[in-house]
Order: structure tokens, then C-alpha cells, then sequence
């Protein structure tokens, strides 16, 4: 027989007494029953006349439960891979954790998270007066990132607004100290530098946990007023700069030319003293080897060069032949035609003349010389004729 059937009170589920319709029971009985149940796990005795406190008691444990849970779940947190967390036990610092999922007592501790690899960028500006008392307006940057989280939280109260006032504090101390033309053009990487020195030495004592790691000088002009003025002494410096570096790059351009030359005169002069040296003990030679033919017959030896030599100048020398009467010829060498020739063509180094004594061998020579010695004597003497 199934439970809802008639006659089955006994199997109903909400234990129902009495006809079909009666629905199911009152919330206020299935909650005091619940209650006497859990009643009975926290040591509360069920029964009538204490279901309402068991009740209240049950209620209080599972808020307490949840409270609890909450209480765990809400210990949890994570730290990003950039950042470290500082933990702080009842407001005084506690240590370090690294990047992951960690847990916390909630109400007692609490972890504060600091990014470390992030750069961060602090602009300064301003008018400022250089040493030369001139006003101008620079823009610098400075870039850090911080190395010391603890430091960076407690050291001072505010770590980024005390490095902005040293930041300003060290450009124009800088400023200060250097000319307008330096501040304007060739000294800006001077200026960075010397900020960046001023602003670690001002922020070291304060142990900020902050690392500078670039100083930008963005932007340096004169006030609106002169901004002209100024720009024309800028275009005129350029301008100079711009001629110097033509000027040195026709320097690196000419000299080695120059260096080539007098190389290739040196060497020059090199080969024609080995030349001249050369000819010299040449004819040295040539000399010592005319000296035993001279000592051995020094009249042939005289009429030998003098024919030589007189036969290289009239071959190179316009002449007229007029017969004579008697049979004999008498050549005739105009003058002015050798001075002209002198002048238009230089006569040869006395050592090429000498040349030609070789080219006839010294034995032909004396026949040559003996046989025909008399004959040409006669021929060129007119004392004779």
C-alpha cells in the first residue's frame, strides 16, 4: 500500500494526522524539530519548552562557522610577478614576501604591495637663472625604480614627492652654476650629468630605496622675449661647428695627398743621387781606365777625345762646306745658330759626352786615330793651308 493512499497515516512523510486535506506542517514545528536535533550535538537537551533557545543556539554556531570561513578565505592574496608585498604585523613592519598566492592573519596583518621592476618617469620644469644672469626655462626627466620596498614606505613619508624636491632642487643648483650658452648648446650632456651626480648625492642620506636610472634633459630656450635673438646666435654657432668640420675634413683630405708628394719626392731624389753617385764612379771607372792608355800614349789619347768631342758637336750643329781654292774644303760653323740652339735645347750633362768614348773600342780608336790623325790635323788647321 503506497504512503499517500487511504489508511496510511502511518508512512506519511510530514506525519500529517488526520484527513487528506491537511497539507504539510507548520515551518515553526520543522524548525524547532531541526533545532532539537542540532540541539542535542551541542549539548542541549531536546524537548518542548526549550526548542526557542535551541533554536537561537544553533544560529549562533553557524554564524560563528561562518564567520570563521570568511574570516580564512579572506586571508588570501596574491603578490604580481613585478611587485613585493611588505607585510606590517599590527602596524610595524613584519618582512618580505615574493611574487605568488600567500595567506595573512586578517585584522592582524596587512601586506602591502609594491611594484620593483616598473621604470618610473617625475618631469621637472621651471624658469631658472644661470650663472651668467640670464633666465631660461628647462625641462628635464628623471627615471627610477624602486630597489627597497621598506625604504620606499618608510623612510620618509612620501618617497616620490621628496625625490620631485630634490629633483628640482639639484637642476637648479646645476642651472645655477652654468652659463647660458652651455645650458642652450654644447654643455647640455655636461648639465644632465652634473643633475644626475646633485640628485643621487641630495637623495642618499634619506635611504629613499629608490635607484635613478636615467636623468633626460628634454628641452632648454629662453624666455618668448629674446627667443629670436637667441636662435640666431644658435643658427651662428652651427653654422661655425659646420665650417670647422668642412675645414677639418679638406685637411684629412689634402694632407695625405701632400704626405703622397713629398714621398714621391724624397724617393725621387733618392734615385737621382743614386744616380748621380752612380755616374760618377762611372766615369771614375771610365777614367781610370783611360789613364794607362793615356800614360802609355798620351798625345793619341788627347787627338782621340778632342775628335770625339768635335764630331758630337758638329753633328748636332747646322754647318756650311766652301770649297777653297787649292783643292782643300773649309767648314764653315755659324755662331748664331749654336746660341740659338743652346737656347732652345740645354746641352746635355758633360757625362753623356763622355759616353761616346766607350762606344768606340780603345784599339780601333788608336788606328783609327794614328792613320787619319795627320790627315784631319791638315784638314781642320788653316794655319797649314
Amino acid at each position: 500500500m503506497a504512503w499517500n493512499e487511504p489508511g496510511n497515516n502511518d508512512k506519511d512523510p510530514w506525519k500529517n494526522k488526520g484527513g487528506r486535506d491537511q497539507g504539510p506542517p507548520d515551518l515553526d514545528e520543522l524548525l524547532k524539530d531541526l533545532g532539537n536535533k542540532f540541539g542535542g550535538v551541542f549539548g542541549n537537551k531536546p524537548g518542548k519548552s526549550g526548542g526557542g533557545k535551541s533554536f537561537s543556539g544553533i544560529g549562533a554556531s553557524i554564524l560563528l562557522i561562518v564567520a570563521i570561513v570568511a574570516w580564512a578565505v579572506s586571508g588570501f592574496y596574491t603578490i604580481k610577478e613585478a611587485e613585493r608585498g611588505v607585510v606590517l604585523r599590527f602596524g610595524e613592519f613584519s618582512g618580505l614576501v615574493d611574487p605568488g598566492i600567500h595567506w595573512q592573519f586578517s585584522l592582524i596583518e596587512k601586506v602591502i604591495p609594491v611594484d620593483v621592476q616598473t621604470t618610473r618617469n617625475l618631469p621637472a620644469s621651471g624658469f631658472m637663472l644661470t650663472e651668467d644672469e640670464n633666465v631660461v626655462r628647462v625641462e628635464m626627466q628623471v627615471q627610477y625604480r624602486i630597489v627597497n620596498p621598506r625604504n620606499y614606505l618608510f623612510s620618509v613619508t612620501n618617497a616620490d614627492a621628496s625625490l620631485e624636491h630634490a629633483f628640482d632642487s639639484a637642476i637648479r643648483y646645476v642651472i645655477g652654476h652654468s652659463k647660458m650658452d652651455e645650458v642652450l648648446t654644447s654643455g647640455r650632456e655636461n648639465v644632465r650629468q652634473s643633475v644626475w651626480q646633485e640628485l643621487e648625492g641630495v637623495i642618499e642620506p634619506y635611504n629613499l630605496g629608490i635607484l635613478i636610472a636615467d636623468v633626460n634633459f628634454k628641452d632648454a630656450r629662453p624666455p618668448e622675449q629674446v627667443k629670436d635673438a637667441f636662435d640666431d646666435a644658435i643658427a651662428a654657432r652651427e653654422d661655425e661647428e659646420r665650417f670647422m668640420l668642412e675645414a677639418e675634413a679638406y685637411a684629412l683630405s689634402v694632407e695625405p695627398r701632400a704626405r703622397g708628394k713629398v714621398k714621391a719626392m724624397e724617393q725621387e731624389a733618392l734615385a737621382y743621387k743614386e744616380q748621380i753617385v752612380l755616374a760618377a764612379e762611372g766615369e771614375v771607372a771610365k777614367f781610370n781606365k783611360l789613364l794607362p792608355e793615356y800614360q802609355a800614349a798620351p798625345e793619341v789619347t788627347r787627338q782621340r777625345l778632342y775628335l770625339t768631342t768635335m764630331e758630337k758637336v758638329y753633328s748636332n750643329t747646322s754647318k756650311v762646306v766652301v770649297d777653297v781654292e787649292g783643292g782643300n774644303n773649309m767648314m764653315y760653323i755659324p755662331l748664331d745658330k749654336i746660341m740659338q740652339q743652346q737656347q732652345a735645347q740645354p746641352l746635355q750633362p758633360y757625362r753623356n759626352r763622355v759616353n761616346s768614348v766607350n762606344q768606340t773600342p780603345l784599339a780601333e780608336t788608336k788606328n783609327s786615330s794614328v792613320n787619319s790623325g795627320s790627315s784631319r790635323t791638315d784638314r781642320f788647321s788653316r794655319g797649314d793651308n
